[in-house]
This record gives C-alpha cells, structure tokens and sequence, in this order.
C-alpha cells in the first residue's frame, strides 16, 4: 500500500514508519521541518515537507495513495490554538475529499466526545466532526493520557521532591505509551472497514497516586507523593514555567476534566479492553533512565 504518515519522526511518527516500511510498504512521511528529510530516507520513507495547514501541499502530497495517517499538532502557535488546530483538521479533510483517499485513521483523544471542558482536546472534537462528514472510510483513534506528559514532571520532582497536577491522586486515569499508538495505527490503516468507527488505545488505567509510586520506585524515590494542586496554582505554575498563557489555560481546563472524570468517561463507561502493551511499571524503567 502506499501510505502518508503525517506527524514527522515523533513518538509515534517513527516507530509508526519503521513498522510500515518493514511491512513493505510504500510510505511518504509529511514534515514540516526539512531537516528531518534525511532521517526519513534512512528509515526507507519519502519525505513530503510542507504544512498540515495547507490543503493544497495536502492534497498534493495524498494524491494516489491508499491510506492516510493524519495527525494534528495540538498546540499550533501560542494564540487560538483551538481553531488553529481546528484549521488544520480542515485542510486535512478538503485535502482528502479532493484525492479520494480510501482509508484514514486520525489520532484523536479520550475525551474528544466532549465539545468543552477539555483543554487543547476540544480541536479534536472539531476534527472528528469534520471527517464525519467525508465519504471514506475512518477510523477515529482515540488515545489515553501520553506517558511521556509525565517527563514535565522531572523539574519538579528534582526540585520539589513531589509530582502533582491539577487532579487528584485517586481518579482513574487511561494511560498510552506513544510506541502502543503506533502498533495500533499499524493495524488499523491496513484495514478494509467501511464507514466511521472509534477505537480507543490505552495501555493502563491507573491513578495519579499509584503512577508517582511506581515512577518514584524506579528513581529510588518510593515515596515519592501526588500533590494536587488548585487550577490556580496550576495555570500559574505553568506560566511561570514560561508556558504561554492561552496554553497554559487550556491544560488547566484538561486538568479539571480529568478530575471531574469527564475526559475519561466515555473511556470507563464502556468497558472497553485495554489493548495497549506497555504497562505503567514498564515506561517506568524508561522514565528511570531518562531521569
């Protein structure tokens, strides 16, 4: 199959394009950053380098291939970062309404069943309605909480001796290791399902509390707490951490949701399976050797 991978080389990007060539596909990897080109050549890729912003680089870039991976950056800018990403979502969908792409799967989150209330999330929201609206077949991929959020922590932890957020220690929280999301996009975007479908990635479901244990065990820190903060301290904390304030506000609101369950909910309620691989005990070892 010939497949676009939107996303560069990240977290999921290149295990995502590793997993596809050695499959044998043929895959073109979109970046904006023409530094990454030859990296994306040695992993056997063509690199496209342009914006996920502009429909017409999108377009050109989809024309004849069998199957999309679209993913949007969550924080396009420091301002209206919401309808920019929001924006980008759209070029996405003119782009694959032009080319006539047959398959799509687009990362979403837990919690883009929610208009509001869920921080940066709420462009996902957006984007899923959009390609409601696309006569292909999608796979909405709606991932967990990142593990890798959790390395922001590592100033505090070194500075203060505590991990802590705007949520309390005992909610359940989903959790994803970004190399389970590319398992799983590796398996959805060969697929020949019809219409619109949701799947959710998760790799553990885990409270804030026993997540600051278990990394704190792997640093020599068993005692390490989950201190919760108020939204205040929290929006203030991250300025002064030199976030810009629109961010820094949407996480805070990602924060309450999390604490009121909302984000997560959808998730919970529905029983679904736990089908990612990497368990919170074995990112540990990674966080360990990254601290």
């Amino acid at each position: 199959m010939k497949i676009i991978v939107s996303g560069s080389l990240g977290n999921i990007g290149k295990p995502l394009t590793a997993n596809l060539v050695a499959a044998g596909h043929d895959v073109t990897v979109i970046s904006s950053n023409a530094d990454k080109k030859s990296a994306i050549e040695n992993l056997g890729a063509k690199a496209a380098i342009g914006s996920v912003s502009d429909s017409g680089f999108l377009t050109e870039t989809l024309k004849g291939a069998d199957a999309l991976f679209a993913m949007t950056p969550p924080n396009l800018g420091g301002q209206n970062v919401i309808a920019n990403t929001t924006e980008a979502g759209r070029a996405f969908a003119k782009a694959i309404s032009e080319t006539n792409i047959k398959r799509v799967v687009m990362l979403s989150s837990i919690g883009a069943d929610l208009p509001t209330g869920n921080g940066p999330i709420a462009g996902l929201y957006h984007i899923e309605k959009l390609y409601n609206e696309l006569n292909t077949s999608i796979t909405f991929l709606r991932a967990g909480y990142f593990y890798t959020n959790f390395y922001n922590d590592v100033p505090m932890i070194k500075g203060a001796g505590i991990m802590g957020g705007n949520f309390p220690a005992d909610v359940k929280i989903p959790l994803v290791h970004p190399k389970d999301i590319a398992q799983a996009v590796a398996e959805e975007i060969v697929k020949t399902s019809e219409g619109k479908n949701i799947r959710y990635i998760i790799s553990d479901v885990r409270t804030p509390g026993d997540t600051a244990k278990t990394l704190g065990t792997a640093i020599s820190k068993s005692d390490l707490p989950w201190v919760e903060f108020t939204d205040e301290q929290s929006l203030e904390g991250m300025k002064q951490a030199g976030i810009p304030e629109e961010i820094a506000g949407l996480y805070t609101e990602m924060g309450t949701g999390l604490r009121n369950g909302k984000i997560a909910e959808d998730f919970l309620k529905s029983n679904l399976s736990v089908d990612g691989k990497t368990k919170l005990e074995d990112f540990a070892k990674e966080f360990a050797a990254q601290f």
